[in-house]
């Protein structure tokens, strides 16, 4: 049974009000922790621009601060899923009553913006990288050319001009020295290109390095299937199941659960009601 339901029966209405309770106070505590402040960030073109954003570390210090509270809960502590710009922060936890095992979901998405941090060093390091593309490009454009040249020019202090491509194989073929000198000329334009190559690969480090994480979320409570849409927004929900054969059931037949069961798991919605109103 999940919490709050539409069931007319005098104990699921009364957790159910105290999962609104629950859902109301958690908000709550949300709406002021995800308060947005001021931040100043560049943009790839070196603009410097002003954004907002709420710090994640105060929502997982406010989950932590509820799973140190939780007597006899269950957890496996404050979680975190990443799916490219979509963040979520959530906990669950559980007790046993009897036969019974109530669980709750708390759970906040929102997105994450990558920017740069006004800092004049992305610039100085894009304009390195833009020099480095372009003398990669130019030596690779200009390898053949040039190898061709070098060639062309040897042959012709050899006496060969003119040849075509078979009888210019033929003479590459027995004379060593011409492959060999343009073997030579490859390797270092190659290793050239590789030094280059690694020092892109050092500047492109210490890009990342100065990216900043912009976060932004909507403070209202949104269901599973929202969630699951990727909308931003809490999510907060209880369920209650009957445990059988080490396996939890959904379908649970209100009138067998006992009074002593029914107040034990009513305490237990206290509880938390308690703690995040303290």
């Amino acid at each position: 049974m999940q919490i709050p339901s539409n069931l007319s029966d005098p104990f699921a209405r009364s957790m159910s009000e105290k999962g609104e309770t629950i859902r109301q106070l958690f908000l709550e505590r949300i709406t002021v922790l995800v308060r947005k402040v001021p931040v100043k960030v560049m943009l790839g073109d070196g603009t410097i621009s002003g954004q907002e954003s709420f710090d994640p570390v105060i929502v997982r210090q406010f989950y932590e601060s509820i799973l140190r509270r939780l007597d006899d809960w269950s957890t496996n502590g404050v979680s975190v899923t990443t799916d490219q710009d979509l963040r979520r922060n959530f906990i669950k936890f559980e007790v046993n009553e009897d036969n019974y095992t109530l669980s709750c979901h708390m759970s906040l998405q929102y997105h994450a913006l990558l920017y740069y941090k006004p800092d004049h060093k992305v610039i100085n390091i894009q304009k390195e990288l833009s020099d480095i593309s372009d003398k990669i490009k130019n030596i690779e454009e200009n390898t053949a050319p040039e190898s061709d040249k070098e060639i062309e020019e040897k042959l012709k202090s050899m006496g060969y001009e003119g040849m075509d491509q078979q009888k210019l194989f033929e003479i590459l073929f027995e004379h060593n020295e011409l492959t060999r000198e343009l073997i030579d000329t490859l390797q270092t334009n190659q290793k050239k290109i590789n030094g280059l190559t690694e020092n892109r690969d050092k500047l492109f480090k210490e890009l990342d390095n100065l990216l900043l994480e912009i976060y932004h979320t909507t403070p209202v409570m949104i269901d599973e299937m929202k969630m699951i849409a990727a909308e931003e927004g809490c999510l907060c929900i209880f369920n209650l199941e009957r445990v059988k054969n080490d396996k939890g059931e959904g379908n649970i037949n209100l009138t067998r659960i006992t009074a002593k069961t029914r107040e034990k798991l009513q305490s237990r919605m206290d509880e938390i009601i308690k703690i995040l109103k303290s």
